[in-house]
């Protein structure tokens, strides 16, 4: 998943008159937080959450097609709330090290019982960067290597290693070196592509080539770690992932899928990586926690069950009760509330209306993503596929100003993944907001 560098907070400031409390409490923050960038200055106050919404400190119910990942079954879930609230009541809060309990390893075993088959140990973490960070090191331990591949530009978690692997400048500079050995591919385009090409399996090809003349040059790489569907919703295509797959494994190269986003239902599968292969590891996060805990985790294959003599993941809350309790509620809602199919049937009919808007509309380039994972590539111009940045941003604010918030990625694509709990009348809430803002640019 990359940030969002572009213009955001001044696009949403704009036009959205503060009340006197709110703009008190959006002082105050900016006098006790270090400032810095994506986080701050904040353009607006929560002052609650419920299902797929945001509630704004003016009263505004905000569908929220953002919600940093974490409102994979909506927020303030009652089926997660009461899991909570149990585990608190039953006397068990904590966990030390070197004790287990039942909730967390009811956890693990329904992780294993849920992921692709192959998939049959787990480590659990507070969250998704310290996740990345121990499939990173287990992979360098088992391997006896210690390079890794994985694209630029994107981003997998704010540790020094994860930043080092997502090369995102944004996070790099001023810090001096990196880590050593985090080599970097370019991101597969199928839309932007430098060649121009247009046929599928020669832009994996091209893409392809690139991967191998990497790893012929440095036969050291212990792992490639990349999330299946990238986090401006492009798909690739399931050859392409059974090729890398083949390449890792005719180089003894451990595949890491990170699916802190996507896991859980959100592209119409449990996990993304039925749409294509199984990896060697997932990584978990974000939704994983229900929205009121944080936890992550990743799962893995048996044969990586080999450093009882090492320490990947020694945290203190790794086999925490209450994130344990919150995270099986979490997998029970998907379930039962049948969210996955929802998400599948949904995300097709959202798509269809917003392939309807590109006809609509010159200024979408693209319509991108599966299941609800979309996203709309806006342009200046569909032959040249210039990034119309303004106009994205302009739609931005226009869909706030009508109870629509998302965000954008690489300055000009909207990036469109709500709670998996919305309903068809929400979708069309969206649509006509977003309809509105195309319509109102110049």
């Amino acid at each position: 998943m990359a940030v969002n560098q572009g213009e955001d907070i001044r696009a949403l400031q704009s036009g959205q008159p503060q009340n006197e409390r709110v703009q008190a409490l959006l002082n105050r923050d900016a006098q006790v937080f270090y400032h810095q960038s994506l986080s701050t200055p904040v353009f607006n106050t929560v002052t609650g959450v419920d299902g797929a919404y945001l509630i704004d400190g003016h009263g505004r119910r905000l569908l929220d097609l953002h919600g940093n990942g974490v409102h994979t079954v909506g927020y303030h879930h009652p089926r997660v709330l009461s899991a909570m609230k149990a585990q608190l009541e039953s006397g068990l809060s904590f966990a030390p090290r070197r004790f287990t309990n039942d909730p967390a390893v009811q956890l693990a075993e329904k992780m294993v019982d849920i992921t692709p088959d192959g998939l049959e140990r787990v480590l659990f973490c507070p969250g998704g960067s310290e996740a990345i960070e121990m499939a990173v090191m287990l992979a360098k331990h088992v391997s006896g290597r210690w390079k890794t591949i994985s694209y630029a530009g994107t981003f997998h978690g704010a540790g020094f290693q994860a930043i080092s692997i997502g090369a995102d400048p944004h996070f790099q500079e001023g810090l001096g070196p990196m880590m050593p050995g985090a080599l970097h591919l370019e991101l597969p385009d199928y839309y932007r592509n430098p060649w121009g090409f247009e046929d599928q399996d020669q832009i994996d090809e091209a893409y392809l080539q690139q991967a191998r003349a990497q790893i012929a040059a440095n036969p050291d790489v212990a792992a490639w770690i990349t999330e299946p569907i990238f986090y401006n919703s492009t798909v690739p295509t399931k050859t392409y992932w059974q090729r890398v797959q083949q390449i890792c494994q005719d180089h003894g190269i451990k595949l890491i899928f990170d699916e802190i986003y996507t896991a859980f239902g959100r592209t119409g599968k449990m996990f993304a990586c039925e749409h294509f292969v199984t990896p060697d590891m997932l990584v978990v996060g974000k939704g994983f926690g229900g929205g009121v805990v944080p936890f992550a985790g990743i799962i893995g294959r048996q044969e990586l069950n080999v450093l009882q003599h090492r320490s990947i993941g020694h945290f203190t809350h790794e086999k925490s009760p209450i994130c344990s309790a919150v995270a099986k509620a979490v997998i029970h809602t998907v379930e039962e509330e049948k969210l996955v199919e929802h998400a599948a049937r949904l995300g097709t009919y959202f798509r269809e209306e917003l392939l309807a808007l590109q006809e609509e509309f010159s200024l979408i380039g693209q319509v991108t993503g599966l299941g609800l994972n979309l996203a709309l590539d806006l342009v200046k111009d569909r032959k040249t596929k210039e990034r119309a940045t303004e106009a994205a941003h302009h739609v931005m604010n226009s869909c706030l100003q009508r109870g629509v918030s998302f965000k954008l990625i690489q300055g000009n694509i909207l990036n469109l993944k709500p709670a998996l709990i919305i309903t068809r009348d929400e979708i069309d809430q969206i649509v006509d907001a977003i309809r509105a803002g195309l319509a109102s640019w110049r």
